[in-house]
């Protein structure tokens, strides 16, 4: 089982940039993935950025691409989006998850086994 954390939420104008984080219970094995959804009021959950715990390869959505960056530190068992320019269509709940045991690092919420609760980003 993981645990996940999110932090770095918040209020912020738009132009702006936050950091948020992830921080892992335990170590992500190679073969898995982490990454940030979000989901704004009444729409669906997005996907937004996935990075293999391997190899870091990572993949964006065509609405964040650009702006935003996703990275992890193996070591502290942590994953960071960092978010630019941002815009006020960028105010969601963020989430991040995890899977292991598969080499699937996609956008597909299926595929993910752990969530976690939300960090809030609201953009004006």
């Amino acid at each position: 089982h993981v645990q996940l954390v999110e932090s770095g939420g918040g209020s912020v104008q738009a132009g702006g940039s936050l950091r948020l984080s992830c921080a892992a219970s335990r170590y992500m094995y190679d073969n898995g993935c982490m990454g940030w959804f979000r989901q704004a009021p009444g729409k669906e959950r997005e996907g937004v950025a996935p990075i293999a715990t391997g190899s870091g390869n990572t993949y964006y959505s065509d609405s964040v691409k650009g702006r935003f960056t996703i990275s992890r530190d193996n070591a502290k068992n942590t994953m960071y989006l960092q978010m630019s320019s941002l815009k006020p269509e960028d105010t969601a709940m963020y989430y991040c998850t995890a899977l292991t045991g598969s080499w699937y690092c996609g956008l597909n919420t299926e595929h993910f086994d752990y969530w976690g609760q939300g960090t809030q980003v609201t953009v004006s």
